[in-house]
């Protein structure tokens, strides 16, 4: 069985890291279904209101590696569907006259992408990618704090008739911090590949690039549509776009280095996986259907590499009038006058 060697200092990140994820959201939980039992009075007087949730959804991102037909480029043009993941979350709200809401929420799922994928559309301005034959996964792990706008409570769209009464479209934005890892496969192992420094990152030979870290912030903005099914419950659709500053989330971002410099830095294993991983070529590609070699193009350095997510979440709304007529228990869903004299007269506290 294969193991990868791992630094102490990371092993602690790691570990103080899922630790800060479950205490975080258990602590917050705790706290909010302990004031469970008298939240209604405590809405009541402050407007404000409690939630807790879970999703589940689908992962993809926009690196390097992969694409679609033709050369390489930003946003959406190289999305491709194949690469898709599953995901889940879990989170906690507070929510302010039914149009501010502060949610705290964790996230796990996957993202990958391989240069082979391009094997059908090679010929359309596609075949250097598909001929570097590089391919990476990585696991993602995020704790996100994020602010939504419910726009529609503000401008009072709300009625008991109105379509608006039970949906709620918002937008939303904030500030993530997570964990990536890519790896890659070799001989059947998956082999982490920030410790390769497969493009010289932290060689002294290439002094502007720095050896990426796997803890690092991105900035989070979405989207999306809230259905109250009743005062307690909700339903929810949202897509949340990660705008990060890495380029290294599949490991790909610049040129190729001289691989007689691996031999200066690493030893052993690692020297040898570091010298296959850094160049993948297709056995047998025409020398001007690549740019494997020393200089020559490997990713695009001035796009960084971003991950996004698709949702379906369900949540319980704290402090509900279980039915009884009223709208108290729900962030956006004014059916209530109390609710929408909250909006034309909000206290002050």
């Amino acid at each position: 069985m294969y193991f990868t060697v791992v630094r102490p200092k990371l092993l602690v990140h790691k570990v103080l890291s899922s630790f800060f994820i479950k205490a975080v959201v258990i602590f917050v939980f705790s706290f909010f279904h302990a004031r469970s039992a008298s939240a209604q009075i405590f809405f009541e007087e402050k407007s404000w209101l409690f939630e807790a949730g879970g999703s589940i959804g689908a992962m993809n991102a926009l690196p390097d590696v992969g694409g679609r037909r033709g050369k390489g480029t930003r946003g959406v043009k190289d999305f491709n569907i194949k690469n898709t993941h599953p995901c889940g979350s879990i989170y906690v709200a507070a929510g302010y006259l039914n149009s501010l809401i502060i949610r705290l929420e964790g996230t796990f799922g996957k993202v990958s992408a391989y240069d082979s994928i391009l094997e059908k559309v090679r010929k359309s301005n596609a075949v250097g990618r598909y001929s570097r034959n590089l391919h990476f996964r990585s696991y993602i792990a995020e704790v996100a704090l994020l602010g939504e706008f419910h726009p529609s409570s503000i401008l009072g769209l709300y009625n008991e008739n109105s379509f608006f009464a039970s949906l709620s479209p918002y937008f939303m934005a904030g500030l993530t911090y997570y964990h990536f890892n890519p790896q890659a496969s070799l001989n059947s192992k998956w082999i982490d590949l920030q410790p390769m420094h497969t493009e010289g990152q932290g060689f002294e030979e290439y002094p502007t690039r720095k050896n990426y870290k796997l803890y690092q912030f991105n900035f989070p903005v979405g989207a999306g549509f809230r259905y109250e099914v009743s005062s307690n419950f909700n339903f929810r659709v949202e897509g949340l776009f990660r705008i990060s500053n890495t380029d290294y989330l599949d490991d790909v971002s610049t040129r190729y280095i001289d691989p007689a410099l691996f031999s200066k830095y690493l030893t052993g294993e690692n020297l040898t996986n570091a010298i296959i991983l850094n160049n993948r070529v297709r056995p047998g590609t025409p020398p001007e259907e690549t740019t494997a070699q020393p200089g020559g193009i490997r990713g695009h350095p001035n796009n960084n590499d971003h991950y996004f997510t698709v949702n379906l979440k369900v949540g319980y709304v704290f402090g509900g009038d279980n039915g009884q007529g009223g709208g108290g228990g729900n962030f956006s869903g004014g059916r209530s006058k109390k609710s929408k004299n909250q909006l034309r007269c909000p206290r002050v506290f």
